[in-house]
C-alpha cells in the first residue's frame, strides 16, 4: 500500500485538482494507494472541496478547525500511517504538497525506487528561470542553515517536502519518540528534521532530481525569506549536530526489509 500524505492550510485554489491528478497517475500507473490529507485549520473551503473526493478517491481527511503547523501535520500523518499498514516493510508514505510545486507525476519515479529496495526516497528540487526570488533567496539561506547544522550526505535538497519513507522507518522513529512530537519546527526545517532522523535507519537512499512547478500554483508563495532563513538556522543547529552520511547501498537491491 502506499500512503499519500498531503498537509493542507488554505488550498482550496488547488487542492481538488491535485487529488484529481493523484488519481489520474495511478490509473495510469496501477498500484494500491491511499490518499490522506490533513486539513490544518483551514479557513478557506478546503474542507468543503475536500469532501465530496471521498466518494470517488481511496481518500481519508484528518484534521479540522484546529490550526495545528506544519510539524504537527506531519507527526499526525506519520502516526496515522504507521496505525494503518499491515505490512510496514512493504507499505510506503509520500509526502507532498498541495499547492502544485510537487507534481503527481513524478511519484511513479519515486515508487520505482522504492520498489527496487531504497527504504528512503527523496525527490530533489532544481533551481530554473522560472524559480521565484523569495525562493532562490531561500534556497541559498537553506544551504547556508544546513551546513551550519551539519551536511547531510548524499542530498543536494534536504529540505523538499516530496519524499518517500518506508513505513518501517516510521515505525522506528516512532517507538524512539514515544508520546513526543517527532519533529518540531515550521516548513522546510520539519523537512530536514525528519531526513535527518529517518537516514541513518535506512539501509539504502536514493535521489531523483526533479524541476518543481511554480507556474501552475494559484497562490503567491508563503515564504519569507529573512525571516524563515533565520529559522531554518536555529532549527539545523537544534537538530544532531554533525554530518548525517548516506546509508551504504543493499547488496541485493531488489530485496525488500
Amino acid at each position: 500500500m502506499l500512503y499519500i500524505c498531503i498537509p493542507a492550510y488554505n488550498e482550496a485554489e488547488t487542492i481538488g485538482v491535485l487529488l484529481w491528478r493523484i488519481r489520474k497517475v495511478f490509473q495510469e500507473y496501477s498500484r494500491e494507494y491511499e490518499i490522506l490529507v490533513l486539513n490544518d485549520g483551514s479557513t478557506d473551503s478546503t474542507g468543503a472541496i475536500l469532501e465530496p473526493y471521498m466518494k470517488v478517491l481511496p481518500l481519508t481527511i484528518l484534521g479540522g478547525s484546529e490550526r495545528v503547523g506544519y510539524d504537527r501535520a506531519i507527526d499526525a500523518l506519520c502516526r496515522a500511517v504507521a496505525a494503518r499498514t499491515r505490512y510496514p516493510r512493504r507499505d510506503a508514505m509520500i509526502t507532498l504538497q498541495a499547492d502544485f510545486t510537487d507534481q503527481p507525476e513524478l511519484l511513479p519515479e519515486l515508487i520505482k525506487r522504492f520498489e527496487g529496495g531504497a527504504d528512503l526516497v527523496v525527490a530533489e528540487r532544481s533551481l530554473t528561470p522560472a524559480t521565484p526570488k523569495p525562493i532562490r533567496r531561500m534556497r541559498w539561506l537553506a544551504g547556508w542553515a544546513a551546513r551550519a547544522g551539519g551536511a547531510v550526505a548524499g542530498v543536494a535538497d534536504p529540505f523538499g517536502a516530496m519524499r518517500l519513507y518506508r513505513i518501517s522507518l516510521i515505525r522506528d522513529l516512532i517507538k524512539e519518540s514515544g508520546d513526543a512530537p517527532l519533529v518540531r519546527g515550521d516548513g522546510w526545517a520539519v523537512n530536514l528534521a525528519l531526513l535527518r532522523r529517518a537516514m541513518p535507519l535506512a539501509r539504502r537512499m536514493e535521489t531523483v532530481a526533479f524541476d518543481p512547478r511554480y507556474d501552475v500554483r494559484q497562490r503567491d508563495t508563503r515564504i519569507r525569506p529573512w525571516s524563515d532563513g533565520l529559522a531554518l538556522f536555529r532549527a539545523s543547529r537544534s537538530t544532531p549536530r554533525g554530518n548525517v552520511s548516506a546509508p551504504t547501498p543493499a547488496p541485493a537491491p531488489g530485496a525488500l526489509r
